[in-house]
């Protein structure tokens, strides 16, 4: 399943099924606001629409907050990240001078911020409100629940006692987040409990999707795929998740699928396939493939575009610190036809090309493994990539030059995408933003 190489351009395209780059905490900018949202088309057939979670879609004037693209309730945070505890964060963003800038509370109920909460583990939160909306919901009618939980998002953090049954684990960063991930899991059986109990669960459609590959730097791993989050590599944008549900054949369930599904997708497939409403007049990059998880029936898409972005991303190094890319800039004005110096990853069937820079190639295995991670080193100005995917889904042998047919027939693929991109609005942090000028909260500025 094709993810996200970032957590916000995945949050972007579940709820408009376009493509989209991720937007930081202190910019002017937010999902926009002429796009029509998954929960915006569900409430028109008739659903209740709740959010539980992390927005991280943008906030900067009221408009941009999710009760007012589509959610009926609300409860959770608006920024990319915060202290599952305290539920506070500061700033950050890449070539942004964070410099007299506060921490502030971001936790609201609707739209209210919540001083209320602080010490309260988030992922029990969200899993207690999920399941209070589930027992005051109407069954005569519908319901969406879109639940980002926090975890296992850094910074790592869980009630101890979800550490105890991993203490064997030496890397205490991979010991904190296995921690959280049992944490998140009895979360999700608590909901799904509630749910049985309530008659609700029978007509439900169950969706559990990561974001984006790992972040090894914070527990996370990707092996044996090659790079992790951030970059194009496999193992930062190779999705896993499953679908459950009573209404889905007993033939299938417990099979796993290797048809091609992109986060994009879900948009139509939940609107047109699960709730059977109409996707006239929108122009979308998913495609409804509720048939092919329902189903069995092979998947309408052919091609998944991970990435064009004319603006080059900061890099991690191996310690997970930023370091500059001598073209990185913000200008939003884009070159007049598409180059392979542009950092850019699209598949076609088996087959897969990266351009530009791709970001971290490493592979990295599990810390108590033993096993040497490889760091490859490129030959000077390389900027192409071609990989069978389905033989070598770990990306280690380049094609590129034994294919040149291949290269350039998706070259061709990422000039098609190129010539309908928009071009990217990527304005700078605001200083507006800064939680001490509204009361240590993150909230609007305009």
């Amino acid at each position: 399943m094709g993810g996200s190489w970032s957590v916000a351009k995945y949050e972007v395209m579940i709820h408009t099924g376009l493509e989209h780059w991720i937007i930081w905490d202190v910019q002017p900018n937010c999902l926009p606001l002429e796009d029509v949202t998954v929960a915006d088309k569900l409430k028109e057939l008739g659903y209740a629409t709740h959010a539980v979670g992390k927005w991280h879609l943008g906030f900067y004037k009221k408009d941009c907050w999710p009760t007012r693209r589509g959610f009926d309730t609300f409860f959770g945070y608006y920024t990319g990240s915060e202290d599952y505890f305290t539920h506070s964060r500061g700033c950050g963003m890449p070539g942004f001078n964070c410099s007299g800038f506060k921490s502030g509370l971001d936790f609201r109920d609707q739209e209210l911020p919540m001083h209320n909460y602080t010490g309260s583990y988030s992922t029990h939160v969200f899993a207690q409100r999920a399941q209070q909306i589930l027992e005051n919901h109407n069954p005569k009618e519908p319901f969406f629940l879109y639940l980002p939980f926090q975890a296992v998002h850094s910074p790592l953090q869980v009630p101890e006692k979800y550490i105890e049954p991993y203490k064997h684990i030496a890397d205490k960063h991979r010991r904190i987040y296995s921690g959280m991930v049992a944490c998140m899991d009895e979360a999700i059986g608590n909901i799904t409990q509630t749910a049985t109990q309530l008659g609700l669960w029978d007509n439900t459609v169950l969706i559990f999707s990561t974001d984006n590959g790992g972040q090894i730097h914070k527990g996370g791993n990707n092996w044996p795929l090659r790079g992790w989050k951030t970059s194009l590599w496999e193992g930062g944008i190779h999705g896993v998740g499953f679908v459950h549900s009573p209404l889905i054949p007993k033939s299938l369930q417990g099979t796993s699928s290797k048809e091609m599904i992109h986060v994009s997708d879900w948009f139509p497939t939940l609107v047109a396939g699960v709730a059977g409403g109409h996707l006239e007049g929108l122009k979308l990059d998913g495609f409804n493939v509720w048939q092919t998880i329902s189903q069995g029936k092979a998947s309408p898409r052919k091609e998944i575009l991970h990435n064009i972005d004319p603006i080059p991303y900061p890099r991690l190094d191996q310690h997970g610190d930023f370091y500059p890319d001598p073209y990185f800039s913000y200008h939003s004005n884009l070159p007049s036809s598409f180059n392979t110096t542009i950092r850019a990853a699209i598949r076609v069937g088996d087959w897969k090309l990266l351009t530009g820079d791709p970001g971290n190639s490493s592979w990295i295995p599990p810390p108590d493994s033993g096993i040497i991670p490889i760091h490859p080193v490129e030959q000077k100005g390389k900027h192409v990539w071609l990989f069978n995917i389905q033989e070598d889904p770990n990306e280690y042998h380049d094609l590129s030059e034994a294919r040149p047919d291949k290269v350039k027939e998706l070259v061709g693929r990422l000039q098609y995408y190129y010539n309908s991109l928009v071009p990217p609005f990527y304005p700078p942090g605001d200083p507006r933003a800064n939680p001490a000028l509204h009361g240590d909260i993150w909230t609007n500025w305009e």
